[in-house]
């Protein structure tokens, strides 16, 4: 069996952000020391890069989800959590990504392209990093954020300068082998090669890769034979050089019925039809082969293609063929636009932009779910609130409001007890007049820390002092009272 992938489904997990922590300083004299809980750690990246030592997507196949770690919790003590490690994962160079959808998420060529798929969860705020002049400690902090999670495709396409087409054994096996160092397996029986072959070419200046497509018959671009899964592998080809087999015994075919069925192939995949050609009349080595090549090679110039005559055997022809695609090549990358530095461009927000928006939904469609609140910011905080603290929704509560969406709400008819959908949860709107938000004050005040309230707990326990000074006075004086009586 071949160990050659090429395409592969995955699931990609970016890290989930650590939780803030909910912690107040204490010493043995200072109880209330203020907030000192610490942020949770961001979640990691899964991130695609291009490693040239790897040349199949064959690791993909047995590990099907790319993780990333979580971050950690924050802790007391003004302790944040630690990052979570980002996953970079090596593919092959020419690897294609595309979403669930089918549409392309990237292109990765050349080494050192990076491609970030899925970004870690954000970590949650401990509640020191939430103090404020009107909340001075608070009772609770953010979650972390889950991060990203999507289903890709990947599927690589080999970057070669020269693609090879032919029936199987038509000899492209042997002419790479002949060109370049590569050393794919040779035998004289069809579909020998399951897997696309590369190889390094130098003729003089220049140096290019040439690659073959193996198990092309009629009927290929259709699931036919093994040319529908290779067909890929050429796209990226400045040329593509049909490789003709003159000393095929099969008498129900000749050199001009096999290129015309190549090109109906590749015709029906897409996408080739302005790469130039170069016809190779393989196998001159062989008597029959030669004869052949010298009759059909007038009736191939229909095409208006370059026709060699070449032995992989031999090594006949190669010297001319191989400068023949070298200069094919030259000038398809001659032809090619220059690379430009990448640019960062900026798109400001509208100045009108609320950053949220509000629909009012159909019953009958959507169930209870009366209105929708779309938008980064209101979708991130309720993703951050703990609901279980009472103290945290209120804070959600105050930013919803302060935002404008109880305003937007109200203005769509929107009545207590509405259903209201922020992402993934589900609320009974409870209407908060904003300008009543701004002058009370938030919710969840801790009284502990107020100033009025601290000065009259000092009080009541000089209070308490006192008495108990009072009562040890008094007990004191009882006890002298009865040592006088026993002694009289």
């Amino acid at each position: 069996m071949t160990s050659f992938v090429d395409r592969v489904n995955l699931q990609v997990v970016a890290g989930k952000g650590g939780n803030g922590c909910v912690s107040v300083h204490r010493e043995k004299f200072k109880p209330l020391g203020g907030p000192d809980g610490g942020n949770g750690g961001h979640g990691g990246d899964v991130v695609l890069y291009i490693d040239p030592g790897v040349h199949t997507l064959l690791d993909f196949h047995f590990q099907r989800i790319l993780q990333a770690g979580s971050g950690k919790h924050g802790k007391g003590s003004n302790r944040d959590g630690a990052a979570g490690e980002s996953l970079r994962v090596a593919v092959p160079n020419g690897t294609v990504v595309y979403g669930a959808d089918g549409e392309q998420i990237g292109d990765l060529t050349g080494a050192g392209t990076e491609l970030t798929l899925a970004h870690g969860g954000r970590g949650g705020r401990g509640n020191a990093a939430l103090v404020s002049s009107k909340r001075r400690v608070p009772g609770f902090a953010e979650l972390g954020e889950p991060g990203d999670e999507l289903e890709i495709t990947l599927e690589l396409k080999s970057v070669a300068d020269v693609g090879l087409v032919g029936f199987p054994s038509a000899g492209k096996s042997s002419l790479i082998a002949s060109v370049s160092k590569a050393r794919p397996k040779i035998a004289d029986y069809p579909f020998t090669t399951l897997t696309p072959n590369l190889g390094v070419v130098s003729a003089g200046e220049t140096t290019y890769t040439i690659a073959d497509v193996p198990g092309l018959i009629p009927g290929a671009a259709k699931g036919k034979g093994l040319g529908l899964e290779f067909l890929r592998h050429i796209e990226r080809c400045a040329v593509l050089a049909h490789v003709i087999d003159c000393a095929s015994l099969e008498t129900d075919r000749d050199p001009a019925s096999d290129i015309d069925a190549l090109e109906y192939e590749l015709r029906e995949y897409g996408g080739l039809a302005d790469k130039p050609r170069i016809i190779v009349l393989n196998k001159i080595d062989i008597p029959d082969g030669r004869e052949l090549a010298e009759y059909v090679k007038p009736d191939l110039e229909k095409y208006g293609w370059p026709i060699y005559q070449a032995s992989a055997v031999s090594r006949e022809g190669l010297r001319e063929l191989t400068f023949a695609l070298a200069e094919a090549v030259e000038r398809f990358r001659a032809e090619q636009p220059p690379l430009e530095a990448a640019r960062v461009v900026i798109r400001p927000e509208a100045v009108d932009d609320s950053g949220f928006e509000v629909r009012e939904l159909t019953p009958a469609y959507e169930g209870d779910v009366e209105f929708v609140v779309s938008g980064r910011k209101p979708e991130r905080w309720v993703r951050q609130t703990n609901f279980e603290n009472e103290e945290a929704v209120g804070y959600l509560a105050d930013r919803l409001a302060n935002l404008g969406i109880e305003e937007r709400l109200a203005k769509l008819g929107a009545v207590p007890g509405s259903v209201v959908r922020i992402g993934d949860h589900e609320f009974e709107w409870e209407p908060t007049d904003p300008s009543v938000v701004a002058t009370v004050g938030p919710r969840g005040t801790d009284a502990r820390m107020n100033r009025d309230d601290r000065k009259g707990a000092d009080e009541r326990l000089a209070e308490r002092k006192a008495r108990r000074a009072e009562l040890l006075e008094r007990v004191a004086k009882e006890q002298e009272a009865r040592g006088k009586s026993r002694k009289g």
